[in-house]
């Protein structure tokens, strides 16, 4: 995420997906980053019409299209009206908008001086406006896809960046920012607003504010370019996902399908017209939505199926229509053009202006985590195969990509008598959660209170919250949405921003108007009358996305620019997520979420002892697997030349070698769908997940140094990371930030003594 404020590009496009999960093959997820509108703890989600729309009225309009006072984008609503919001709203909603906005930048930039309450306030103004309106359209274009969003997206996408184009190279207003911070009164400004000032000058720059004539007019063609080849790229992602469906009729196909992915085929077969499929004699369904594909690959004894299944997986969005390989090549082309419009060697250099890294450090850790998993991922692969052959698998001295999973799966049942399938059952979606808010009033002092009917929402699914302090009164709120729903929901996990903490939009300048967020999953739904059961990754992932969301709510910071989530360094972005992916694992918590949905048992002491044991199992192959995609993604950013003799799949194939025991398919076509870095905001910031887990590992550390089975010694340690890693936001630099709660600099050695690799480098 760039710095601050940033470009209003990055404003409206932040997403915190999770890192690809711990298999070959995940369903990725980006998503957008919006803000919002108004605050005052709300009491109705009605909408109202007002001055805003009432601002908007004189604008011309179609005939046939929507009224702009019946328009719900440009209602002044309390929580956005996601449950009448459609696509016949987006074109006539943003384009009045849109020139709504326009007077409002030309008026601010007549009138701009170089003062907080004339520069920079209005053009929070502006900025929050459009990214709360865009924001949302967006949002339910991950959640709720339809080809009539779609094509009004595509039209009005322009329209929107030109606009923003517009903000980010305003000469006025980057000549305010820069009076400001060559005034007297530069030192008398808060740490807070000296960020702001100092990233709103970078950002400028970085959106080409400094170029002129056709310089500046070929690079907001490539902005142009680039936004529609990120759209494209997910788009047939999507599309090729829906695309595979494979009917099966004979059981015996799909032997060591557990019964809730049976439960789940059978469901998927009969909302595609097999009216009468059921568990157990099917028709059975099997797609490429993460929760039906990686069934197939860690449970079916089918062999051939399972390969089937993998090609078909590396191999989406390479193909006809849909193939994402010249899209590819056209996006490392504009972004290296790109760069060096601005004066950058490569693209990674650019992307690196706005992080905590540089590219060399950035491959210093890479390399330096590489060697010290290579040894344990090669143990990794040679107890696989003396496992799989004790077995009697005539494929065990050569196993396929399709092997791995299922016979690390085998592996780790036998090794720890751990079932995966088994654990579903005591890890209900209702006691995940309950268990999940415990630890944080806990750890943070706050309670997380259901909220349901307040908010309008998207799918009935979605379930609305309130977060409460220690008095009582709401803090923010979020939504959640569980439930994978593959013909209309982008696949994977993520957590996005509805509105920002900010003192600008308050009523009376005293108060601040509360965050919102949302939390979007792709879990199992429930299937006939049981609730949804959750593997312990869906568990961990929860967490994950939890932790990105208390950052955006728990935020103390004002200065609604650089609130929660906004302004942080993008490689440090991920400190609180894989932070609270380490409570799973915690006694307390495991056993408060882990309760058998039919008898209410707990977990059995023993299978925690397990699952304990089990957290590094195959510790060196998860870490390369996450080296591999970090490596590939800088290899393409910073040595890669678009049209040379070396093509994206030859890269994949060379970084494979220092990065994978077992080399891709020649046809595979994984990077076809990297959205992380094709659609999403992590090029050239992929490694940002390592970066991170260095910082939130080290954090976590700071709770077992003070005893993980004290309470109070918890409750001190968590107030100190609430009120420093949770709270300050992007007023403060990252590391600053983290000194503040560790009391010194971060360390990479928690991290390889966590994932049992520390022994590795000695």
């Amino acid at each position: 995420m760039a710095v601050a404020m940033a470009s209003l590009m990055s404003v409206i496009r932040f997403s915190n997906p999770k890192p690809l999960l711990p298999f070959h093959f995940p369903p990725l997820r980006p998503s957008p980053f919006h803000f919002r509108l108004r605050p005052s703890p709300p009491r109705t989600p009605l909408l109202r019409r007002s001055s805003i729309a009432a601002a908007f009225s004189d604008q011309p309009q179609s005939p046939s299209s929507i009224t702009i006072e019946d328009n719900p984008l440009l209602q002044d609503f309390q929580f956005p009206p996601f449950d009448v919001i459609d696509a016949s709203h987006v074109r006539p909603g943003m384009r009045a908008l849109l020139n709504k906005l326009d007077d409002d930048l030309a008026e601010l930039e007549k009138t701009v001086e170089p003062s907080w309450s004339k520069l920079v306030e209005p053009l929070e103004r502006i900025v929050d406006r459009l990214s709360v309106v865009w924001g949302a359209i967006n949002h339910l274009k991950a959640v709720q896809d339809t080809p009539e969003l779609r094509s009004a997206i595509e039209e009005i996408q322009p329209e929107r960046i030109t606009f923003g184009l517009k903000v980010d190279q305003s000469k006025p207003i980057y000549n305010a920012f820069k009076a400001m911070k060559d005034s007297p009164d530069w030192a008398t400004l808060s740490d807070a607003r000296k960020r702001i000032v100092e990233s709103s000058i970078k950002d400028a720059v970085l959106s080409g504010i400094s170029l002129e004539n056709d310089e500046r007019e070929e690079f907001n063609k490539i902005q142009q370019e680039l936004a529609k080849l990120s759209k494209t790229f997910g788009e047939n992602i999507l599309d090729a996902t829906k695309k595979f469906e494979k009917l099966i009729t004979d059981k015996n196909e799909i032997d060591g399908l557990p019964a809730t992915a049976l439960g789940l085929a059978a469901q998927i077969a009969t909302s595609k017209g097999h009216e009468n499929a059921t568990a157990e004699n099917g028709p059975w369904m099997i797609t490429l939505d993460g929760p039906s594909f990686m069934s197939v690959m860690q449970h079916a004894k089918n062999r051939a199926l399972r390969e089937e299944i993998y090609r078909a997986y590396v191999t989406r969005a390479s193909s006809g229509d849909l193939d994402n390989t010249p899209v590819i090549e056209q996006i490392l082309k504009l972004r290296l053009a790109k760069a060096k419009l601005l004066g950058y060697n490569n693209y990674a250099e650019l992307s690196m202006a706005t992080k905590m890294a540089t590219v060399d450090k950035a491959e210093e850790l890479l390399e330096k985590l590489r060697s010290a998993s290579w040894d344990a991922a090669v143990q990794d692969m040679e107890e696989l195969k003396q496992f799989a052959r004790s077995q009697g698998a005539p494929e065990a001295d050569e196993l396929a990509h399709w092997d791995i999973t299922f016979w690390s799966e085998r592996l780790r049942e036998s090794k720890y008598e751990i079932n995966e399938e088994e654990l579903r059952s005591y890890f209900s979606l209702p006691k995940v959660m309950d268990g999940l808010f415990n630890l944080v009033k806990m750890l943070f002092d706050i309670d997380v209170v259901p909220a349901d009917g307040l908010a309008p929402v998207w799918n009935s699914d979605v379930k609305f919250y309130c977060i409460k302090d220690s008095t009582g009164s709401p803090i923010s709120y979020f939504y959640f949405d569980p439930y994978s729903r593959p013909s209309e929901k982008r696949g994977g996990a993520w957590m996005g921003e509805v509105f920002a903490r900010t003192r600008v939009f308050s009523h009376d300048k005293t108060s601040v108007r509360l965050p919102v967020a949302h939390m979007v999953c792709n879990q199992m739904p429930p299937v006939g009358d049981k609730p949804s059961l959750m593997t312990f990754r869906e568990v961990e992932t929860v967490f994950h996305e939890f932790g990105h969301a208390l950052q955006h709510m728990l935020t103390k910071q004002d200065e609604g620019l650089v609130a929660g989530i906004r302004g942080i360094e993008w490689d440090a972005v991920e400190l609180p997520s894989q932070f609270m992916e380490n409570w799973c694992y915690h006694r307390d918590t495991l056993m408060s979420i882990a309760k058998h949905y039919e008898t209410g048992e707990c977990l059995p002491e023993d299978i925690y002892q397990k699952l304990l044991a089990a957290r590094t199992f195959r510790a060196g192959s998860m870490s390369l697997r996450q080296l591999k995609f970090a490596t590939l993604d800088l290899e393409l950013h910073s040595k890669y030349v678009p049209g040379g003799p070396e093509s994206i799949y030859d890269v994949d194939q060379r970084v494979a070698k220092r990065t994978q025991l077992l080399p891709p398919l020649p046809e595979d076509r994984f990077l076809c769908g990297f959205s992380h870095i094709f659609a999403g905001g992590y090029a050239a910031g992929y490694y940002s997940y390592k970066w991170a887990e260095v910082l939130s590992a080290d954090a976590f550390s700071a709770f077992d140094d003070a005893g993980l089975n004290d309470d109070k010694a918890l409750r001190d340690t968590g107030y100190r990371f609430r009120d420093t890693v949770l709270a300050l936001g992007g007023g403060k630099d990252p590391l600053e930030v983290f000194i503040e709660f560790r009391g010194r600099e971060p360390s990479p050695e928690p991290l390889l003594r966590h994932n049992g690799l520390l022994q590795t480098t000695a």
